[in-house]
């Protein structure tokens, strides 16, 4: 008898000692949900405002400028901006244990983004929204606030409904102490803007290794709307099984696709004479990446086209309407083509024409052009239009 109870016991510490270990290698970190009472400017307890000195620190979500989102998980999550003054939030905080150079982590976050952030325009002083998609950086460092090593960034944060985004981390200029967190500007951009991001329910920090295969580090974009339709014709599927639920489904309903409008003329050169109020075209070679609405170098000869033209006739007021097809959810359609217009007329902008000469709104994926069921039809569709709002009639 006594045999067999030592025998087990020595089994229960073999099997003990693996898990030991692996919970050490596991970083929590202090406040992961971002749980405190709701409050406009005040970092959340065990975190370190790391913002600009002369502004005000992040927000305690929900509850102030117009935030309302419910929390993903515990009653409170963490609101950051990014202003349009070149100022930006970020919290941080010390680690239990450092990351160390040449290891690899990972750990989740919740993200999302509020489509309503009203505050004051710190360069207008004007009330304005501060909606527009950030990035999120993660820091390394080896104090309070330290950017010592960029240790991830994401792609632009557009949803505005809870998804799960997944870091890694490979630290490669020494070992760090500290991890600060950061709203940041999608770059390049021509100006400093203001944008928001959700945070809540982060996990510990946990080394893996680094010899593991590639992964989606982000939610991939939502599923074109034709997958989304057949869908729900089939009925919810079953769940997975897996450490963490996956990310639910977008719950925007699903539109029918709207008829095709006749197209704009796709010109290279703008004649005064074949345009009136009320006109739109298109201009050749003015496109974007796939869900970017950054400038491109070899569309800068026709913005140029553009320029010139409001340059020689000051009457003419126009709207820079951004359009996409019908792959992507209705919110994430609807914030890119605002951004793709946005960047068009801040262009036109900041070469000198007056900003009440330039306009812009995103039409989504309301007023197509041409058939989504083809890729030539879908490229047609996401397009930047320009249309006369007003000028003198000859």
């Amino acid at each position: 008898m006594l045999l067999k109870t030592k025998a087990l016991w020595t089994l229960m510490a073999g099997m003990a000692l693996p898990l030991l270990l692996l919970a050490q290698k596991e970083i929590p970190l202090n406040n992961a949900s971002f749980e405190d009472a709701p409050t406009a400017g005040k970092t959340p307890q065990g975190w370190y405002n790391c913002g600009a000195p002369e502004e005000t620190p992040p927000d305690i979500q929900p509850g102030a400028f117009g935030v309302t989102k419910a929390p993903n998980h515990g009653k409170t999550y963490v609101g950051l901006v990014v202003r349009d003054n070149e100022t930006n939030e970020a919290i941080g905080q010390r680690l239990t244990r450092p990351l160390e150079a040449n290891e690899c982590y990972e750990f989740s976050v919740d993200l999302c983004r509020s489509e309503t952030y009203i505050s004051l325009s710190r360069t207008t002083g004007e009330m304005v929204n501060y909606a527009t998609p950030v990035v999120l950086r993660i820091w390394g460092g080896n104090g309070y606030c330290d950017k010592g090593e960029m240790l991830y960034e994401t792609n632009v944060i557009t949803t505005t409904r809870w998804l799960t985004y997944t870091f890694r981390l490979h630290p490669k200029r020494g070992n760090h102490n500290y991890l600060t967190i950061e709203a940041y500007y999608k770059t390049p951009t021509l100006f400093p803007y203001n944008g928001n991001v959700l945070l809540d329910n982060a996990t510990p920090i946990r080394q893996i290794d680094c010899n593991l295969p590639p992964m989606v580090e982000s939610p991939p974009p939502p599923p074109p709307a034709e997958v989304l339709a057949d869908k729900a014709k089939k009925g919810p599927e079953q769940p997975q099984s897996a450490e963490r639920a996956p990310a639910r489904p977008s719950t925007s309903p699903v539109v029918a696709a709207s008829a095709p409008a006749a197209p704009p003329p796709v010109v290279e050169t703008i004649n005064r004479s074949a345009l009136r109020k009320g006109s739109t075209f298109q201009l050749r070679n003015l496109y974007f990446d796939a869900d970017k609405y950054t400038i491109k170098e070899e569309c800068i000869p026709a913005l140029e086209t553009v320029y010139r033209f409001l340059m020689e006739n000051p009457d003419v007021v126009i709207e820079v309407g951004g359009h996409t097809n019908n792959r992507p959810s209705d919110d994430f359609a609807q914030t890119l083509s605002n951004d793709r217009a946005k960047a068009v007329a801040d262009w036109l902008i900041g070469k000198g024409i007056p900003k009440e000469r330039v306009q812009y709104k995103g039409y989504g994926k309301t007023q197509p052009i041409d058939t989504n069921l083809t890729p030539e039809g879908r490229k047609r569709n996401q397009r930047v239009e320009f249309k006369i709002l007003s000028m003198r009639e000859n």
